[in-house]
């Protein structure tokens, strides 16, 4: 397929997309208003199908609450992804269409209903253009939590079957500028592992410490210096953060609990680094229990891998933003996703659509998984355009003859 082929092809295709978008807005309201957690959301699915009508999409459910739409020829196709699931919140944006979700709470509050409106006009849209590859659509469950959606439809091999030659997904991102796209290559977001320490001594009376073993400050000691591991480690030109987010000892004042627990992540842009930190942990758990007369066990539970983009996926996805004119921003962050794990069977795509908080004195405002994040409707064609430009920019690589 000519170059001015697929220019053609996107002006009538973009032209469609505007022309979705009241149905498209409509949709993220719906998904708004009634959210499903991990793991539950067959409802959200089925109102993905019943906005758009399946009658000319092959569908598949995937990973049990997820489906698979396909449109257009036979062979080749490219994927775009969006997301299903909420997240256990109780929101607190105000707004006409807040959730109402209430036991248990849940929002769209790290805009996943966005994703979706956004996918839907893209796949409304190209009803009316005539595809030179196959366009599937993947809306997938459990991006929230693990075991995640991605790793069962790469287990799957879903996007093998449907012969899928690249996978785009765009997020939105208040750190990026308003109306800005980010699709940069290379690194974007980083690996992310789960840790659990547990430091057991002997118990006590809170008055009688010289009687008892108290793991509390060996686990204070420990969780200071993984603080400086990183630092201590990593290449200070490589990303790598440790955080301890929990800590748990005895459930009274006046009681030196027998063993003390803490928990966290570390997150690592690069495989040799997180080899590294892991064995770090190891000796700092161990060597300073044993120092304070305590014993030191800990546990990794492994995550998503960093998320690489291809590059010249990203090089070409760019070039189709700026045919229609929407700046580009450069983004990375230690957050994480688990569409990095699509990245083990084929090139992906991961872009970040900027909404921006800007005040009069300050650039910050609610960050994605806050109860009052709620990104404008005018985000879901922006959205839209991003993931058109990844697709055009993947059937750019090598064009099929026509």
């Amino acid at each position: 397929m000519a170059s001015q082929n697929l220019q053609d092809l996107a002006g009538r295709w973009l032209r469609g997309i505007d022309a979705s978008l009241p149905a498209a807005i409509e949709l993220r309201h719906e998904l708004h208003a009634a959210p499903d957690l991990s793991g539950k959301e067959d409802p959200t699915s089925r109102r993905v199908l019943n906005a758009l009508g399946d009658h000319d999409f092959e569908v598949e459910t995937v990973a049990g609450t997820g489906r698979l739409l396909r449109l257009g020829p036979a062979g080749e196709s490219i994927g775009l992804r969006a997301e299903l699931d909420a997240l256990p919140l109780t929101e607190m944006t105000g707004s006409s269409f807040a959730s109402t979700a209430s036991n248990p709470p849940a929002m769209h509050a790290c805009g996943h209903d966005v994703h979706l409106a956004g996918l839907f006009a893209v796949l409304q849209a190209a009803r009316e253009v005539d595809l030179p590859l196959g366009l599937v659509g993947l809306l997938q469950p459990r991006e929230e939590v693990g075991p995640t959606g991605a790793a069962d439809v790469v287990a799957g091999n879903h996007l093998i079957d449907h012969q899928v030659r690249a996978l785009i997904a765009a997020h939105v991102q208040p750190q990026v500028p308003a109306g800005h796209v980010s699709s940069d290559g290379g690194p974007v977001n980083a690996a992310v592992d789960e840790i659990e320490i547990v430091v057991s001594g002997r118990g006590g009376h809170g008055a009688y410490p010289h009687l008892a073993v108290d793991p509390v400050p060996a686990l204070c000691r420990i969780i200071l210096a993984l603080q400086e591991t990183a630092r201590s480690t990593v290449n200070p030109l490589h990303a790598a953060v440790v955080s301890i987010t929990q800590m748990q000892g005895a459930a009274a004042p006046n009681v030196i609990p027998g063993t003390a627990m803490a928990a966290g992540t570390i997150r690592v842009m690069d495989e040799t680094d997180r080899a590294l930190l892991h064995e770090r942990l190891a000796r700092t758990v161990t060597s300073i229990a044993e120092a304070h007369g305590c014993t030191g066990k800990y546990e990794i539970r492994r995550g998503e891998p960093a998320l690489v983009n291809d590059q010249v996926l990203a090089g070409l996805t760019r070039t189709w933003l700026s045919d229609f004119g929407v700046p580009t921003s450069p983004f990375a962050s230690c957050g994480s996703d688990d569409f990095a794990t699509y990245g083990s069977q084929l090139p992906i795509l991961m872009q970040f659509v900027g909404t921006g908080y800007p005040t009069e004195h300050s650039a910050a405002g609610p960050m994605l998984h806050d109860p009052s994040f709620l990104p404008g409707d005018h985000v879901v064609r922006e959205v839209a355009v991003a993931m058109l430009s990844g697709w055009l920019g993947a059937a750019s690589i090598t064009p099929p003859s026509t």
